[in-house]
């Protein structure tokens, strides 16, 4: 809570001198493009987490990248809507880091999920069929 404030100061400061260099119709441009990024990315937030979980499914994403990914995503989406240059910025860096967790997972081979029988891997069976069956009379 402490924190809270002093952010909320310096996202004034940064937007007020944002809005200083850019002139007043740009900044009401920037604010009300950034909202509705963030609402359509929002509204599609269903999709995104859709393609979350089929990567997690295929073995792409681990539960920890899942998570990440899914919770910057949105985290991002909500600091889009916010008006303000830091909470813009945060945003962007948010979704870019969702980015790169999706192509770290594109890049990184499937692994199978093969959980039904973990012993198995260390048997192998073998059957010995003996052509000769002259050595075995002998002995």
């Amino acid at each position: 809570m402490i924190l809270v404030f002093p952010l909320f100061i310096l996202e004034l400061i940064t937007s007020i001198r944002m809005g200083m260099l850019l002139g007043f119709g740009d900044s009401i441009l920037w604010i009300i493009s950034s909202m509705l990024l963030g609402l359509i990315l929002l509204k599609q937030s269903h999709k995104a987490l859709l393609t979350n979980i089929n990567g997690l499914s295929m073995g792409k994403l681990s539960i920890k990248t899942f998570g990440d990914a899914s919770i910057s995503y949105l985290a991002g989406s909500v600091l889009l809507i916010i008006p303000g240059v830091l909470s813009d910025l945060f945003g962007i860096i948010l979704l870019f880091y969702t980015i790169y967790l999706h192509l770290i997972a594109k890049i990184t081979p499937e692994t199978k999920n093969n959980t039904f029988n973990k012993e198995s891997d260390d048997v192998i069976d073998v059957e010995v069929i003996n052509s000769n069956t002259d050595s075995l009379s002998k002995s």
